[in-house]
Protein backbone atom coordinates (compact mmCIF):
# COMPACT_ATOMS: atom_id res chain seq x y z
CA UNK A 1 0.00 0.00 0.00
CA UNK A 2 1.15 3.79 -1.08
CA UNK A 3 2.09 6.32 2.02
CA UNK A 4 0.48 9.07 2.53
CA UNK A 5 3.59 10.73 1.16
CA UNK A 6 3.32 8.85 -2.29
CA UNK A 7 -0.68 9.59 -2.79
CA UNK A 8 -0.27 13.18 -2.26
CA UNK A 9 2.50 13.03 -5.00
CA UNK A 10 0.03 11.07 -7.29
CA UNK A 11 -3.29 13.04 -6.69
CA UNK A 12 -2.87 16.67 -6.57
CA UNK A 13 -5.76 17.15 -4.25
CA UNK A 14 -5.33 14.55 -2.07
CA UNK A 15 -5.21 15.82 1.78
CA UNK A 16 -6.60 18.85 0.76
CA UNK A 17 -10.17 19.75 2.87
CA UNK A 18 -13.08 18.52 1.03
CA UNK A 19 -14.54 22.32 0.99
CA UNK A 20 -11.83 23.99 -1.01
CA UNK A 21 -12.19 21.19 -3.67
CA UNK A 22 -15.62 21.80 -3.75
CA UNK A 23 -14.98 25.80 -3.92
CA UNK A 24 -12.50 24.95 -6.71
CA UNK A 25 -15.44 22.91 -9.03
CA UNK A 26 -18.19 25.18 -8.76
CA UNK A 27 -15.56 28.59 -9.80
CA UNK A 28 -14.70 26.02 -13.10
CA UNK A 29 -18.69 25.48 -13.34
CA UNK A 30 -19.27 29.07 -12.97
CA UNK A 31 -16.32 29.97 -15.66
CA UNK A 32 -17.83 27.75 -18.09
CA UNK A 33 -21.26 28.68 -18.31
CA UNK A 34 -20.10 32.34 -19.04
CA UNK A 35 -18.02 30.99 -21.73
CA UNK A 36 -21.43 29.44 -23.13
CA UNK A 37 -23.37 32.26 -22.70
CA UNK A 38 -21.15 35.12 -24.17
CA UNK A 39 -21.15 32.76 -27.58
CA UNK A 40 -24.29 32.37 -28.26
CA UNK A 41 -25.22 35.96 -27.31
CA UNK A 42 -22.20 36.88 -30.23
CA UNK A 43 -24.16 33.97 -32.52
CA UNK A 44 -27.40 35.97 -31.84
CA UNK A 45 -26.25 39.17 -32.69
CA UNK A 46 -24.61 37.69 -36.28
CA UNK A 47 -27.87 35.73 -37.20
CA UNK A 48 -29.58 39.14 -36.97
CA UNK A 49 -31.92 40.18 -40.18
CA UNK A 50 -30.66 43.31 -41.94
CA UNK A 51 -33.31 46.41 -42.17
CA UNK A 52 -35.89 45.43 -45.54
CA UNK A 53 -34.37 47.85 -48.56
CA UNK A 54 -35.51 50.89 -49.37
CA UNK A 55 -37.26 51.48 -52.66
CA UNK A 56 -34.47 51.68 -55.76
CA UNK A 57 -33.60 55.76 -56.82
CA UNK A 58 -34.60 55.85 -60.62
CA UNK A 59 -34.75 59.20 -62.80
CA UNK A 60 -37.59 59.85 -65.21
CA UNK A 61 -38.49 61.98 -68.09
CA UNK A 62 -41.48 63.29 -69.10
CA UNK A 63 -43.33 62.50 -72.32
CA UNK A 64 -41.80 65.34 -74.75
CA UNK A 65 -44.77 66.48 -77.82
CA UNK A 66 -43.43 68.20 -80.36
CA UNK A 67 -43.40 69.14 -84.29
CA UNK A 68 -40.23 66.87 -85.58
CA UNK A 69 -38.68 66.47 -89.00
CA UNK A 70 -37.98 63.01 -89.99
CA UNK A 71 -34.62 62.44 -91.72
CA UNK A 72 -33.25 59.20 -93.36
CA UNK A 73 -29.53 58.66 -93.87
CA UNK A 74 -27.77 56.59 -96.69
CA UNK A 75 -24.44 55.43 -97.94
CA UNK A 76 -23.43 57.85 -100.79
CA UNK A 77 -20.49 56.48 -103.56
CA UNK A 78 -19.53 59.98 -105.71
CA UNK A 79 -18.76 59.85 -109.61
CA UNK A 80 -18.08 62.33 -111.78
CA UNK A 81 -20.97 64.22 -113.26
CA UNK A 82 -19.78 63.73 -116.42
CA UNK A 83 -17.46 61.04 -116.93
CA UNK A 84 -15.61 60.67 -120.46
CA UNK A 85 -13.30 57.55 -121.23
CA UNK A 86 -10.76 58.87 -123.85
CA UNK A 87 -9.89 56.77 -126.54
CA UNK A 88 -8.22 56.86 -130.25
CA UNK A 89 -10.29 57.07 -133.20
CA UNK A 90 -7.07 55.98 -135.12
CA UNK A 91 -4.55 53.17 -134.41
CA UNK A 92 -0.93 53.71 -134.91
CA UNK A 93 2.03 54.57 -131.88
CA UNK A 94 1.83 56.78 -129.38
CA UNK A 95 4.62 59.71 -129.73
CA UNK A 96 3.61 62.37 -127.34
CA UNK A 97 1.21 62.99 -124.20
CA UNK A 98 0.85 66.59 -123.80
CA UNK A 99 -0.80 66.73 -120.01
CA UNK A 100 0.14 65.84 -116.61
CA UNK A 101 -2.04 63.26 -114.71
CA UNK A 102 -4.58 63.99 -112.39
CA UNK A 103 -4.51 67.92 -113.78
CA UNK A 104 -7.57 69.88 -114.99
CA UNK A 105 -7.98 70.04 -118.52
CA UNK A 106 -10.00 71.90 -120.92
CA UNK A 107 -12.71 70.79 -124.00
CA UNK A 108 -10.23 70.02 -127.27
CA UNK A 109 -7.26 70.14 -125.25
CA UNK A 110 -5.21 67.68 -126.52
CA UNK A 111 -3.90 65.02 -124.14
CA UNK A 112 -1.60 62.58 -126.65
CA UNK A 113 -0.23 61.98 -130.25
CA UNK A 114 -0.03 59.48 -132.37
CA UNK A 115 2.57 59.18 -135.27
CA UNK A 116 1.02 61.16 -138.10
CA UNK A 117 3.12 60.20 -140.85
CA UNK A 118 1.13 57.15 -142.42
CA UNK A 119 -2.25 59.29 -142.24
CA UNK A 120 -0.39 62.31 -144.28
CA UNK A 121 1.12 60.09 -146.95
CA UNK A 122 -3.02 58.76 -147.39
CA UNK A 123 -3.91 62.31 -147.51
CA UNK A 124 -1.12 63.09 -149.98
CA UNK A 125 -2.62 59.87 -151.55
CA UNK A 126 -6.07 60.76 -152.01
CA UNK A 127 -4.78 64.93 -152.55
CA UNK A 128 -2.98 62.94 -156.01
CA UNK A 129 -6.57 61.01 -156.88
CA UNK A 130 -8.41 63.75 -156.71
CA UNK A 131 -5.79 65.85 -159.08
CA UNK A 132 -6.20 63.12 -161.50
CA UNK A 133 -10.16 62.74 -161.24
CA UNK A 134 -10.17 65.86 -162.50
CA UNK A 135 -7.65 65.89 -165.42
CA UNK A 136 -10.06 62.88 -166.37
CA UNK A 137 -13.16 65.35 -166.38
CA UNK A 138 -11.39 67.91 -168.18
CA UNK A 139 -10.05 65.57 -170.72
CA UNK A 140 -13.92 63.61 -171.02
CA UNK A 141 -15.53 67.18 -171.36
CA UNK A 142 -13.32 68.10 -174.42
CA UNK A 143 -14.00 64.71 -175.84
CA UNK A 144 -17.31 65.64 -175.41
CA UNK A 145 -17.80 69.39 -177.14
CA UNK A 146 -15.44 67.18 -179.97
CA UNK A 147 -18.29 64.91 -180.39
CA UNK A 148 -21.05 67.84 -180.01
CA UNK A 149 -19.39 69.62 -183.20
CA UNK A 150 -19.50 66.39 -184.87
CA UNK A 151 -23.21 65.50 -184.58
CA UNK A 152 -24.35 68.89 -185.14
CA UNK A 153 -22.49 69.23 -188.55
CA UNK A 154 -23.14 65.64 -189.96
CA UNK A 155 -26.89 65.53 -188.70
CA UNK A 156 -27.93 67.99 -192.08
CA UNK A 157 -25.62 65.71 -194.08
CA UNK A 158 -27.32 62.76 -193.00
CA UNK A 159 -30.64 63.97 -193.72
CA UNK A 160 -29.27 64.96 -197.60
CA UNK A 161 -28.00 61.77 -198.05
CA UNK A 162 -24.25 63.62 -198.33
CA UNK A 163 -22.84 61.26 -195.86
CA UNK A 164 -23.80 57.50 -194.70
CA UNK A 165 -26.00 57.59 -191.73
CA UNK A 166 -23.82 55.33 -190.00
CA UNK A 167 -21.38 58.19 -189.72
CA UNK A 168 -24.06 60.43 -187.92
CA UNK A 169 -24.76 57.11 -185.41
CA UNK A 170 -20.90 56.93 -184.58
CA UNK A 171 -20.81 60.43 -183.94
CA UNK A 172 -23.99 60.22 -181.88
CA UNK A 173 -22.43 57.23 -180.19
CA UNK A 174 -19.09 59.00 -179.80
CA UNK A 175 -21.60 61.94 -177.98
CA UNK A 176 -23.26 59.40 -175.57
CA UNK A 177 -19.74 57.39 -174.44
CA UNK A 178 -18.27 61.31 -173.72
CA UNK A 179 -21.19 62.20 -171.56
CA UNK A 180 -20.97 59.09 -169.76
CA UNK A 181 -16.85 59.63 -169.30
CA UNK A 182 -17.88 62.76 -167.95
CA UNK A 183 -19.98 61.67 -165.43
CA UNK A 184 -17.26 58.80 -164.09
CA UNK A 185 -14.94 61.56 -163.47
CA UNK A 186 -17.27 63.77 -161.51
CA UNK A 187 -17.89 60.66 -159.36
CA UNK A 188 -14.13 60.09 -159.17
CA UNK A 189 -13.72 63.93 -158.13
CA UNK A 190 -16.59 63.03 -155.23
CA UNK A 191 -15.03 59.98 -154.43
CA UNK A 192 -10.98 61.42 -154.31
CA UNK A 193 -12.91 64.52 -151.96
CA UNK A 194 -14.05 62.31 -149.68
CA UNK A 195 -10.88 60.47 -149.15
CA UNK A 196 -9.24 63.92 -148.41
CA UNK A 197 -11.39 64.46 -146.05
CA UNK A 198 -11.46 61.45 -144.15
CA UNK A 199 -7.49 61.06 -144.64
CA UNK A 200 -7.70 64.71 -143.44
CA UNK A 201 -10.12 63.27 -139.91
CA UNK A 202 -7.44 60.81 -139.42
CA UNK A 203 -4.69 63.31 -139.44
CA UNK A 204 -6.28 65.16 -137.52
CA UNK A 205 -7.69 62.14 -135.09
CA UNK A 206 -3.50 61.26 -134.19
CA UNK A 207 -3.85 64.23 -131.66
CA UNK A 208 -6.03 62.85 -129.14
CA UNK A 209 -8.21 65.80 -127.52
CA UNK A 210 -10.21 66.09 -124.67
CA UNK A 211 -14.16 66.07 -125.49
CA UNK A 212 -14.69 67.77 -121.59
CA UNK A 213 -13.53 70.00 -119.35
CA UNK A 214 -12.37 68.09 -116.29
CA UNK A 215 -9.72 66.34 -114.26
CA UNK A 216 -7.79 63.68 -116.74
CA UNK A 217 -6.66 60.75 -114.42
CA UNK A 218 -3.88 58.15 -114.69
CA UNK A 219 -2.49 57.55 -118.06
CA UNK A 220 -3.26 53.62 -118.41
CA UNK A 221 -0.62 53.60 -121.54
CA UNK A 222 3.03 54.61 -122.75
CA UNK A 223 4.77 56.33 -125.08
CA UNK A 224 5.91 54.22 -127.49
CA UNK A 225 3.24 51.90 -127.40
CA UNK A 226 0.88 50.45 -130.40
CA UNK A 227 -2.59 51.81 -129.57
CA UNK A 228 -5.95 51.06 -131.21
CA UNK A 229 -9.25 51.92 -131.07
CA UNK A 230 -10.12 50.06 -128.25
CA UNK A 231 -8.04 51.66 -126.05
CA UNK A 232 -8.83 53.29 -122.89
CA UNK A 233 -5.86 56.07 -122.99
CA UNK A 234 -7.02 57.78 -119.74
CA UNK A 235 -10.29 58.83 -118.12
CA UNK A 236 -11.54 62.96 -117.85
CA UNK A 237 -14.07 63.51 -115.51
CA UNK A 238 -16.19 66.60 -114.93
CA UNK A 239 -16.29 67.35 -110.70
CA UNK A 240 -17.77 70.42 -110.65
CA UNK A 241 -20.88 69.57 -109.81
CA UNK A 242 -20.23 66.42 -108.73
CA UNK A 243 -22.88 63.34 -108.55
CA UNK A 244 -23.72 61.44 -105.32
CA UNK A 245 -25.62 57.70 -105.98
CA UNK A 246 -26.86 56.61 -102.92
CA UNK A 247 -29.78 53.29 -102.70
CA UNK A 248 -33.01 53.67 -100.64
CA UNK A 249 -35.34 50.50 -99.60
CA UNK A 250 -37.79 49.86 -101.20
CA UNK A 251 -40.36 50.52 -98.00
CA UNK A 252 -38.52 53.79 -97.58
CA UNK A 253 -39.90 54.50 -101.15
CA UNK A 254 -43.07 53.25 -101.03
CA UNK A 255 -43.28 54.89 -97.77
CA UNK A 256 -42.55 58.16 -98.82
CA UNK A 257 -44.72 57.77 -102.32
CA UNK A 258 -47.95 56.72 -99.89
CA UNK A 259 -47.24 60.19 -98.44
CA UNK A 260 -47.20 61.72 -101.82
CA UNK A 261 -50.53 60.56 -102.23
CA UNK A 262 -51.85 61.87 -99.53
CA UNK A 263 -50.97 65.38 -100.51
CA UNK A 264 -48.74 66.31 -96.81
CA UNK A 265 -45.17 65.15 -98.34
CA UNK A 266 -42.94 67.26 -100.29
CA UNK A 267 -41.66 64.51 -102.70
CA UNK A 268 -37.55 64.75 -101.79
CA UNK A 269 -37.41 61.96 -104.88
CA UNK A 270 -37.92 64.66 -107.72
CA UNK A 271 -36.28 67.18 -109.37
CA UNK A 272 -39.41 69.52 -109.07
CA UNK A 273 -39.30 69.68 -105.57
CA UNK A 274 -35.92 69.40 -104.56
CA UNK A 275 -35.22 68.88 -100.82
CA UNK A 276 -31.57 69.47 -99.09
CA UNK A 277 -29.57 66.73 -98.96
CA UNK A 278 -26.59 66.96 -96.75
CA UNK A 279 -23.11 64.81 -97.11
CA UNK A 280 -21.03 63.87 -94.20
CA UNK A 281 -17.59 63.12 -95.50
CA UNK A 282 -15.90 60.02 -94.27
CA UNK A 283 -13.75 61.58 -91.74
CA UNK A 284 -16.82 63.03 -90.30
CA UNK A 285 -17.02 66.48 -91.25
CA UNK A 286 -20.22 68.08 -92.98
CA UNK A 287 -19.56 69.17 -96.75
CA UNK A 288 -20.43 72.97 -96.45
CA UNK A 289 -22.58 73.54 -99.72
CA UNK A 290 -25.94 71.49 -99.70
CA UNK A 291 -27.01 69.28 -102.88
CA UNK A 292 -30.50 68.06 -104.67
CA UNK A 293 -31.81 65.23 -106.02
CA UNK A 294 -31.42 64.58 -109.59
CA UNK A 295 -33.34 61.57 -110.57
CA UNK A 296 -34.57 58.52 -109.21
CA UNK A 297 -33.85 55.18 -111.10
CA UNK A 298 -36.73 53.37 -113.51
CA UNK A 299 -36.45 50.13 -111.23
CA UNK A 300 -35.75 48.49 -107.77
CA UNK A 301 -32.48 46.20 -107.73
CA UNK A 302 -34.30 42.68 -107.36
CA UNK A 303 -30.85 41.60 -105.97
CA UNK A 304 -30.75 43.96 -103.21
CA UNK A 305 -34.40 45.60 -102.70
CA UNK A 306 -33.12 48.81 -103.18
CA UNK A 307 -33.37 51.60 -105.82
CA UNK A 308 -30.68 54.00 -106.73
CA UNK A 309 -31.20 57.69 -106.39
CA UNK A 310 -28.71 60.34 -107.51
CA UNK A 311 -27.78 63.84 -106.13
CA UNK A 312 -25.86 66.28 -106.89
CA UNK A 313 -23.33 68.83 -105.23
CA UNK A 314 -21.56 71.71 -106.09
CA UNK A 315 -17.86 71.26 -106.12
CA UNK A 316 -15.56 74.59 -105.83
CA UNK A 317 -12.26 73.61 -105.86
CA UNK A 318 -12.27 69.98 -106.59
CA UNK A 319 -12.59 68.85 -102.88
CA UNK A 320 -14.56 65.68 -103.72
CA UNK A 321 -13.56 63.08 -106.13
CA UNK A 322 -15.14 59.87 -108.03
CA UNK A 323 -14.98 56.68 -105.45
CA UNK A 324 -15.08 58.20 -102.25
CA UNK A 325 -17.61 58.10 -99.89
CA UNK A 326 -20.26 59.29 -97.23
CA UNK A 327 -23.64 59.89 -95.68
CA UNK A 328 -26.50 61.15 -97.12
CA UNK A 329 -28.81 62.63 -94.91
CA UNK A 330 -32.41 64.26 -96.44
CA UNK A 331 -35.58 65.16 -94.74
CA UNK A 332 -38.14 62.34 -95.52
CA UNK A 333 -41.58 63.55 -93.13
CA UNK A 334 -42.80 65.94 -90.61
CA UNK A 335 -44.43 64.47 -87.81
CA UNK A 336 -46.82 66.60 -86.16
CA UNK A 337 -47.63 66.52 -82.05
CA UNK A 338 -45.29 63.32 -82.10
CA UNK A 339 -44.52 61.86 -78.85
CA UNK A 340 -40.52 61.48 -77.99
CA UNK A 341 -38.59 59.73 -75.43
CA UNK A 342 -34.77 59.19 -74.94
CA UNK A 343 -33.79 55.71 -76.87
CA UNK A 344 -32.06 54.76 -73.57
CA UNK A 345 -35.60 54.32 -71.96
CA UNK A 346 -36.54 52.24 -74.38
CA UNK A 347 -35.59 48.27 -73.96
CA UNK A 348 -35.69 45.87 -76.91
CA UNK A 349 -36.73 42.21 -75.97
CA UNK A 350 -37.25 39.46 -78.70
CA UNK A 351 -38.29 42.26 -81.13
CA UNK A 352 -40.49 43.90 -78.72
CA UNK A 353 -40.34 47.06 -77.43
CA UNK A 354 -41.39 48.04 -73.47
CA UNK A 355 -40.73 51.19 -71.35
CA UNK A 356 -41.56 51.50 -67.61
CA UNK A 357 -44.00 54.05 -67.27
CA UNK A 358 -43.99 55.98 -63.53
CA UNK A 359 -48.31 55.80 -62.23
CA UNK A 360 -48.80 58.59 -59.94
CA UNK A 361 -48.24 56.71 -56.83
CA UNK A 362 -44.45 55.73 -57.95
CA UNK A 363 -45.21 52.21 -58.87
CA UNK A 364 -43.50 50.87 -62.26
CA UNK A 365 -46.07 49.57 -64.70
CA UNK A 366 -44.01 48.08 -67.73
CA UNK A 367 -45.70 48.49 -71.54
CA UNK A 368 -45.49 47.47 -74.74
CA UNK A 369 -44.88 50.48 -77.23
CA UNK A 370 -44.64 51.06 -80.74
CA UNK A 371 -41.89 52.96 -81.80
CA UNK A 372 -41.24 54.85 -85.07
CA UNK A 373 -38.71 56.82 -86.70
CA UNK A 374 -35.49 57.78 -84.37
CA UNK A 375 -34.52 61.89 -84.26
CA UNK A 376 -31.04 62.46 -82.69
CA UNK A 377 -30.85 60.58 -79.04
CA UNK A 378 -34.57 60.73 -79.01
CA UNK A 379 -37.23 57.95 -80.61
CA UNK A 380 -40.49 59.04 -81.89
CA UNK A 381 -43.52 56.34 -79.96
CA UNK A 382 -46.24 56.13 -82.19
CA UNK A 383 -48.23 54.21 -79.76
CA UNK A 384 -48.20 52.70 -75.72
CA UNK A 385 -47.69 56.11 -74.43
CA UNK A 386 -49.42 59.47 -73.96
CA UNK A 387 -48.09 62.95 -73.32
CA UNK A 388 -49.11 63.29 -69.80
CA UNK A 389 -46.76 59.92 -68.75
CA UNK A 390 -43.54 59.85 -66.73
CA UNK A 391 -41.05 57.15 -67.98
CA UNK A 392 -37.97 55.94 -66.27
CA UNK A 393 -34.95 56.63 -68.18
CA UNK A 394 -32.10 55.67 -66.04
CA UNK A 395 -32.39 52.22 -63.62
CA UNK A 396 -35.25 50.69 -66.10
CA UNK A 397 -32.86 47.52 -65.45
CA UNK A 398 -33.17 47.24 -61.97
CA UNK A 399 -37.13 47.24 -61.53
CA UNK A 400 -40.32 45.32 -62.23
CA UNK A 401 -43.94 45.22 -62.59
CA UNK A 402 -46.11 46.94 -59.50
CA UNK A 403 -42.56 47.96 -57.88
CA UNK A 404 -42.83 50.97 -56.27
CA UNK A 405 -39.74 53.43 -56.83
CA UNK A 406 -38.19 56.58 -55.38
CA UNK A 407 -38.04 58.85 -58.71
CA UNK A 408 -36.03 61.63 -59.46
CA UNK A 409 -36.31 64.21 -62.55
CA UNK A 410 -33.74 63.44 -65.17
CA UNK A 411 -32.00 66.92 -65.69
CA UNK A 412 -30.02 65.35 -68.66
CA UNK A 413 -29.37 67.34 -72.14
CA UNK A 414 -30.52 64.58 -74.77
CA UNK A 415 -27.30 62.49 -75.89
CA UNK A 416 -25.54 62.88 -72.34
CA UNK A 417 -26.03 59.49 -71.24
CA UNK A 418 -22.82 59.07 -68.98
CA UNK A 419 -24.38 62.31 -66.68
CA UNK A 420 -27.25 60.96 -66.30
CA UNK A 421 -25.88 57.84 -64.87
CA UNK A 422 -23.58 59.60 -62.48
CA UNK A 423 -26.97 61.34 -61.48
CA UNK A 424 -28.49 58.26 -60.25
CA UNK A 425 -25.28 56.96 -58.62
CA UNK A 426 -25.24 59.98 -56.54
CA UNK A 427 -21.58 61.06 -58.49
Amino acid sequence: MKSNKEKAETYPHFGLPHRAVRNRGALIAAAIFCLVTLFLAGCGKNNAAPPPPGPPDVLFVNVEQRDVPIYGEWVATLDGYTNAQIQPQVSGYLIKQDYSEGSYVHKDQVLFEIDPRPFQAILDQAKGQLAQAQGQLAQAEAQLGLANINVKRDTPLAKARAIAQSQLDNDIQTQAADQAQIQTAKAAIESSKAAIEQASLNLGFTKVRSLIDGIAGTATVQVGNLVSTSAVLTTVSRVNPIKAFFPISEQEYLAVAGKIRQGNQTDFLREKNPVPLQLTLANGDVFPHEGRIIFTDRQVNPQTGTIQVAGTFPNPGNLLRPGQFGRIRARTAFHKRALLIPQRAVTELQGRYQVAVLQPDNKVDIRDVKVGSRVGSMWVINGGLQASDRVISEGVGKVRQGQTVNPKPDGTKPGDEQASMNELQGN
